[in-house]
């Protein structure tokens, strides 16, 4: 079984100059791709002076994630895509175990390794940890990470069936990648992935956690966790996924989370974080002017029962204090 290792950069040379030793050395299964996002630093001139067996793919332009996979994507042939942040390190062996997945579980389409903290490497890492699920209201959350709260990892997550596997280092099969056709590009970073493993859920596609499988990730290393643009997409994304996705009455759940985000909204502004809150509002406004479409998806599209955690996350963390995956 044949796979590539795409890497999407964006003026990334320094984390390229970092990280790609780890992945050129480890991942001797594996054609190497760097999908540029038009970028305007010489990352590519490096990749090509120092790695010229790694194949380039030049993008006309900086579509963000989803765009930039989508665009890169149509230029690789094998059979099983591996979509790797470029601030990532790999550890030997970390694609055996999901070639061999891929080869034994023909039903399993989407794969997330174990990802941990890079400069921590005893825990589990934000975007990702040990897969991911959503609760009742849509809000995404991982084992060994729920919110801000981030697990040591003991090896406490089995490999398992999940609902996404993060964006930071997801494997999918080529034929279903296409099958979705691809990532939704009005999303254009963040979340994306979730809802692209949302519609592979509706269609009976199933997306596996494999911690047999390390990687370390930065996180953070193009749009970090204080940016408002990050909460802005976030925010906006969410309310995209859930639409597009959700079975049931979709007017009352999206109601709903919209006061909750009102309630996001006063943290910030208890936390003095004016930003954060216009950004909010910017989401809600970019939401309601693309909602004729999003639901003009929904309905293009099918939706299956049984996709959340029936608790609320929110009331599970912030009121019964329950703050590890395994409380829940």
């Amino acid at each position: 079984m044949k796979i590539a290792v795409v890497i999407l950069n964006w003026n990334g040379k320094t984390l390229l100059e970092q990280f790609l030793p780890s992945v050129v050395a480890y991942s001797e299964e594996a054609t190497i791709y760097v999908a540029d996002n038009a970028s305007t630093d010489d990352s590519v001139a490096f990749v090509k002076a120092n790695y010229p067996a790694i194949k380039i793919i030049q993008n006309t332009v900086n579509g963000g994630y989803a765009k930039g996979y989508n665009e890169a994507l149509q230029h690789v042939e094998e059979a099983v895509y591996c979509l790797l942040n470029s601030d990532i390190e790999v550890t030997p062996n970390w694609l055996s175990p999901i070639l061999d997945t891929f080869k034994n579980e023909s039903e399993t389409a989407i794969i997330q390794p174990k990802i941990l903290d890079y400069k921590n490497k005893s825990k589990f890492e934000y975007a990702g940890a040990a897969g991911g699920f959503i609760d009742k209201y849509g809000y995404p959350y991982c084992r060994g990470r729920i919110f801000d709260t981030i697990e040591v990892d003991t090896n406490q997550y089995p490999n398992d069936t999940i609902f996404w596997a993060s964006g930071a280092c997801f494997f999918i099969r080529k034929s279903t990648f296409k099958a979705l056709n691809g990532f939704d590009e009005t999303f254009f970073a963040h979340m994306e992935e979730i809802d692209l493993c949302w519609r592979a859920f509706n269609n009976n596609y199933i997306t596996k956690y494999i911690g047999d499988s390390t990687v370390y990730h930065v996180g953070g290393a193009t749009l970090n966790a204080s940016s408002p643009k990050k909460t802005y997409l976030n925010f906006r994304n969410s309310l995209f996924t859930l639409t597009k996705n959700a079975k049931g009455n979709i007017f009352f759940l999206i109601f709903t989370r919209l006061l909750l985000d009102g309630l996001a909204a006063i943290k910030f502004l208890i936390e003095i974080k004016p930003k954060h809150i216009l950004a909010i509002l910017k989401a809600h406004g970019s939401f309601y002017s693309h909602l004729g479409e999003l639901l003009k998806a929904r309905k293009n599209s099918t939706q299956k029962a049984g996709y959340f955690t029936k608790k609320s996350i929110v009331w599970s963390y912030y009121i019964s204090k329950k703050q590890k995956s395994n409380q829940l």
